[in-house]
């Protein structure tokens, strides 16, 4: 059976761990994000997304990362304080992981090898590139850093 990203389970912002098989049937954006960041304005737009569309069946899960930059090394009661006090960000948050390298977590892994990036590179190249999840837990598609959230409205409406 091939595998989806259900087969995995993460570290929640408060240490739990989580299985994604919990988002069964649910559309997922996947993004890995940052503090200190030139696109952390987006926290703002993803809370958006989120309010938007939770209610049909949508979900924003957010991995903090500090392997770009150093753009995110606060701990994970600072992070979800900025988040909460900054952008009243609602949305599933986890712990910090790597996106790239041997270190990389398993789901980063996965979600690289479904949707390669531009020229076919898999490695994550910033923070706040998006992972998009349909509800059978298969990755549609990867948008790049730059992405305006709001832009892919209508692919989340599509899966929905």
């Amino acid at each position: 059976m091939d595998k989806t990203i259900y087969d995995f389970a993460v570290t929640d912002i408060d240490g739990n761990i989580i299985k994604l098989d919990k988002y069964r049937d649910k559309v997922l954006l996947i993004v890995n994000t940052a503090s200190k960041c030139g696109f952390t304005k987006q926290y703002a737009a993803l809370e958006e997304l989120y309010k938007r569309y939770k209610d049909k069946g949508f979900y924003i899960l957010g991995f903090p990362c500090n392997q770009f930059g150093n753009q995110e090394p606060g701990n994970l009661e600072e992070i979800k304080n900025f988040c909460a006090l900054t952008y009243s960000v609602d949305f599933p948050m986890f712990a910090k992981i790597e996106v790239n390298g041997e270190n990389a977590h398993p789901l980063y892994k996965f979600l690289k090898k479904e949707a390669g990036g531009i020229f076919g590179l898999s490695a994550i190249k910033w923070n706040f590139t998006k992972f998009l999840v349909n509800k059978n837990g298969n990755v549609v598609k990867r948008y790049a850093p730059v992405t305006d959230p709001l832009k892919i409205t209508q692919e989340i409406e599509e899966l929905l």
